[in-house]
């Protein structure tokens, strides 16, 4: 699925950085690199757990102050049919595509917004020694279209904080395109994988088509 409204989200994500106090040139630097490459230049490491809690990565703020949070911007965004966007954000009448399992929805409640990379995952892989204000920025990230995603609920579910080693989409053919977008986030984000993790990505990444994964690192 295409997704639209790119250009507001990188809007978004400046006010989200100057909210945060970041300076804005830190969103500039790029990678660029064909799906096998990137993978192979993902940096292994152990995973620590320890001392996680979600509540360390405040999520569906409001950067922008248009009174829509990150989960309804991302609503927004994806929707395959614009919804009519009400009072306090309330949204109507949209309808979504879930890439994971190849479902349409036309109510905001059969959908969750996924982080790509969960945020336990992201903590295990290096957020647990970021500040608050970039797990904030993390959680709420609106400057790529990948790494939050609006998919069925209870297939968001059935994923949690798993990672590609023990869950890919139920969908078959959407199996490439999620690997694409988990290395993708991991790279924005300068997060490290562990080696199962490693070994299942660099196996998709020699089984998949060819494709260049481009990202605007985060800062």
């Amino acid at each position: 699925m295409t997704r639209t409204l790119r250009a507001t989200a990188t809007i978004l994500a400046a006010a989200l950085a100057a909210t945060l106090g970041l300076a804005h040139p830190a969103w500039a630097a790029s990678y660029s690199a064909s799906l096998t490459t990137a993978v192979a230049g993902l940096p292994v490491a152990t995973e620590v757990r320890t001392g996680y809690s979600r509540d360390l990565f405040p999520h569906w703020v409001d950067a922008d102050g248009d009174g829509c949070n990150t989960r309804n911007e991302v609503l927004i965004a994806e929707a395959v049919s614009a919804p009519t966007v009400g009072g306090s954000c309330t949204l109507s009448g949209g309808r979504w595509y879930s890439y994971y399992d190849n479902a349409y929805w036309t109510l905001t409640s059969d959908l969750d917004i996924d982080h790509m990379v969960p945020l336990a995952e992201a903590w295990d892989s290096g957020a647990r020694s970021w500040t608050t204000s970039r797990r904030q920025a993390y959680a709420n990230d609106l400057g790529d279209s990948r790494p939050l995603a609006a998919v069925t609920d209870n297939v968001n579910q059935a994923k949690g904080d798993q990672d590609p080693a023990t869950w890919l989409p139920p969908y078959a053919s959407a199996r490439c395109r999620y690997v694409k977008e988990w290395v993708a986030t991991k790279i924005r984000w300068r997060l490290t994988v562990d080696s199962a993790e490693k070994s299942t990505l660099t196996s998709w990444a020699n089984n998949c088509p060819a494709t260049t994964v481009s990202v605007t690192y985060a800062w």
